[in-house]
Order: structure tokens, then sequence, then C-alpha cells
């Protein structure tokens, strides 16, 4: 039996911000709170969407972040269950140099400003190669995840795809000579990388990677760009709280 929204106060989301993050605020602190208690399902895709008013994409990520929390799982043909009431960050290291937290936040910040208008441009532009390719490269950071490994070339050339799924050369250019340093992966330590956290940190990349490519396969360029601004949002937020705290060395 699943939980009935109806008696809570839910609202439904304004077209404004980040909606999936409106939404899954929302659901977590029903969950901390213990209104959605531990062991209970959420209500179905479908009755999330009537009672926030959003879409089943929104819904999605919502879920996802719930999931990178530790606070829910998804397993087929049961829905989605409560799993703990506290939050468990998904963070892939036990902790980063600060000076390279600042390099990943700024390599971020560029990224948001431009992969977002990528994915867009992707959905409206790509062809039958560039469907080949983004399948290709996503099925390849799958298999690298399932293999244990960082998937940290994997994710570049997924992203790298989009880029040249623009049908821009400059995208495409740029985007090469950034080259395999974008992802944040790529500058942590092995030492410092705590494997149990990265595995589920993988699967939310995994799970984000997956709504994006749905998103531009599905030529839906809102979506698209929706999704890979959460993707990297998320991220960036993550790292962010590697940064010292004020009066910390």
């Amino acid at each position: 039996m699943s939980t009935d929204l109806a008696s809570f106060n839910v609202h439904k989301v304004a077209k404004q911000g980040s909606l999936s993050t409106h939404v899954a605020d929302q659901l977590e602190s029903l969950i901390v709170q213990g209104d959605i208690p531990v062991g209970e399902k959420l209500p179905t895709e479908n009755r999330l969407c009537d009672s926030f008013g959003v879409s089943r994409t929104v819904i999605r990520e919502a879920i996802t972040h719930l999931k990178s929390l530790g606070l829910v799982e998804t397993r087929r043909g049961v829905g989605t269950t409560v799993l703990r009431a506290t939050a468990i960050e998904a963070r892939p290291a036990e902790r980063i140099n600060p000076t390279t937290v600042a390099d990943i936040l700024h390599v971020l910040e560029l990224r948001l400003a431009m992969e977002p208008a990528a994915a867009e441009l992707a959905a409206l532009r790509y062809d039958a190669n560039d469907e080949k390719r983004l399948k290709q490269t996503h099925v390849a950071f799958i298999d690298a995840h399932a293999a244990k490994s960082q998937a940290r070339v994997e994710d570049f050339e997924f992203h790298h795809a989009i880029a040249k799924a623009t049908k821009n050369p400059i995208f495409d250019t740029f985007y090469e000579q950034l080259s395999q340093s974008v992802i944040p992966r790529a500058k942590l330590l092995s030492i410092d990388i705590n494997p149990q956290a990265a595995e589920r940190y993988l699967e939310r990349v995994h799970e984000e990677h997956t709504f994006i490519l749905e998103a531009i396969l599905s030529r839906d360029p809102d979506a698209a760009k929706e999704t890979m601004f959460q993707h990297l949002n998320r991220a960036r937020n993550m790292y962010a709280q590697y940064q010292p705290t004020e009066g910390s060395e």
C-alpha cells in the first residue's frame, strides 16, 4: 500500500527554479518528519505528477535525488519504498584538497553555462549517427560502472557525444579541448575515494545520464536542457560541500 499525499500539505510546483528540487524537498521533508514512514511506498509516478502538477521527467529526477540521499529505493514491479528517515549523501571521496575543490567548482560553473544549451540543441538537431553514438557511449558508461571502474573516460565520451550532436563545431571543438579533466572524478586521488559511496554516486550519474539521453532522443529540448542542468547542478552542490568551512585549515 502506498502513501496517499492528499492528507499532506504538498504544494503544486510553481513554474520557476528547479522543479525537481522543489518536489524532492517536499518529499524529503515528509520522509524525514516521519509522515511517510520507513517501509512505506511512495505514490505512483502518475499520482505524484497529479499531486505536484509536474511531468514524469520531473518526478523521476526528484526520486533519483532521494535515492542519492539513501532515503528510498526503487524496485521493478514493487515501486519506490522509504528505506530510512535520515539522509546520507552519496559523496565519492572522504576528503578533497581545497585547491582541487576550487578547480572542480570552476569547471562545473563553466559546464553549467554551456552544457544545458548543448543538450537542448542536441535534442533538436541529432541525426542517426548521433543517436548511435549517444547510445553507445551510454552503454559504455554502464559497462564501466558494472566493472567497478570510476568510468571517467566513458562519462566524458557521453557528454562529448552530446556536444557533437549539436551540429555546432565550436561546441565539439571546445569540449574536446577540455578533455576528460572536465569530469570531477578525474581530479580525485584514489586514496581519498570511498568505494561504497562512489558506487552509489555512480548509480545516480547513470540514472541522470539515462534521463538526459531519453529527453534528447525524444526531441524534447526543454527536458534535455532541464535534465542536463539538474545533473551538473547536483554535482556542483555536492562538491561544494567539500569546501573548507570558515576558520578551518
